[in-house]
Parts: structure tokens; sequence; C-alpha cells
């Protein structure tokens, strides 16, 4: 007897919309290597368009910098480039840049290599204020415990940095001279109107400043 090879329909692609659980969202995501990015936030599928240059590419390759050499500066802490983040049953976001502990913090490594839990911070670059980044993922990295999320609206030329304060997000204000202070990584400084301006040399000097401060080397020393 000859035994027919059973087919099996392929699986149907991922489309901004789709309502999945997470299981299946990462069934449909891993049959599509050709897909950059796509995520689920409370169930639901958002598929991102092609990235623009200066829209997009240069402020996230100015935020990986940024954050890659307080990192850097700061032995325990990694950072990590548009990774995808198991955050809950119906939440896997794919930020566009990843700030967290290697050991003892609030997220881990799965066994199959991607971030499960609520990293400390979280950083996106967002078109504007009627982004999605700015209201349901706002709400999801809030209930899930990441501690700060900073969104970068490239449209409005705009920073929005948000602090955890007994599980609701504050609006975290800078100083005099314009410099956000992170509240939960000590030294780690922005300097956003130079952000804004894309002028990185004054972004890291900036940070270098509050890397040399005695609050972060007292928060290396507790490492």
């Amino acid at each position: 007897m000859v035994k027919v090879p059973i087919s099996h329909p392929p699986l149907p692609p991922l489309e901004s919309g789709d309502r999945l659980s997470r299981a299946e969202f990462e069934r449909r995501y891993a049959a599509m290597p050709q897909l950059r990015k796509a995520e689920l936030i409370e169930g639901v599928v958002y598929v991102a368009s092609p990235l623009h240059a200066q829209a997009h590419g240069k402020p996230h390759g100015s935020i990986m910098t940024w954050l890659g050499v307080y990192s850097a500066a700061t032995p325990g802490l990694g950072c990590y480039d548009a990774p995808t983040v198991r955050l809950d049953a119906n939440n896997e976001p794919q930020p566009d840049a990843v700030l967290r502990w290697e050991q003892g913090g609030q997220s881990r490594i799965s066994a199959d290599d991607y971030i499960e839990g609520a990293p400390e911070l979280i950083a996106e670059i967002a078109a504007s204020s009627a982004s999605y980044d700015l209201h349901d993922k706002l709400r999801v990295y809030q209930r899930n415990g990441v501690q700060e999320y900073l969104v970068w609206r490239t449209y409005n030329q705009a920073i929005d940095w948000f602090y955890l304060d007994q599980g609701v997000y504050q609006t975290l204000v800078p100083g005099a001279n314009g410099i956000y202070r992170s509240q939960q990584f000590p030294g780690l400084w922005l300097a956003a109107e130079r952000l804004l301006a894309h002028d990185l040399a004054a972004v890291l000097d900036v940070l270098q400043q509050g890397i040399n401060t005695p609050e972060h080397q007292a928060f290396v020393k507790q490492l």
C-alpha cells in the first residue's frame, strides 16, 4: 500500500489586527523569517511597516549608543537591541532598546533565548503622540512593572520619560539644565535637547558626567 503524505495547510501570515494567543503568535512569527518586527499587545498583532532612516533608524542608533556606553560602564547590566520580550500571556512586544539586570533583576533569559518578564528600562522610537507606544504599550509596561519607559517622538521632536511610582507611571522632569536623570540607574543622564538635535557627541559627554558622579560610583560598588 502506498502511503500518501499528509499535507498541512500553510500557516496564515501575521497581519496587523489579528487577535492571537501568544503561542499562536510565536508559531506564525517563526514561520515568517523574512519579517523583521511584529508585536503582540493585549492580544492584538502589530506588524511594523518598513522603517524610515531619519525618523527611526538614526534615532534608534543614538539610543542604542547612549545605553550601550552606560551599560559598558556599569557591570551587571545588559543592553539589548530590539529583543522579543515575553511579558505575559497576551503581550510580547519587541522594544527598540532594553536595559536590564543580567542577574537578580525582574527578567530572565529563557531556554530558547528570549527575555521573559519586565526589563528595568525600555526605550521606544515613536512617530508621534498618537502612536500606540504612548497608549496601549505604556499601559502594558506599567502593569507588568517596567521601572522606566522612555519614548522618543521623532515627528514631534519630544522625549517622554516615565518612571514607576507605586505601580503608576509618573513623568520624569528634567533638571534646570534640561538633563534627565534616571531614577533606576544612577548616572544615566540624558541631554534631551542635544539628542533631539542629533548631537550624539554632546549626549555622550553629558552621560560621561553622570557616570563620573559619586552616585554612579557608589552604585557600581553595590553591584
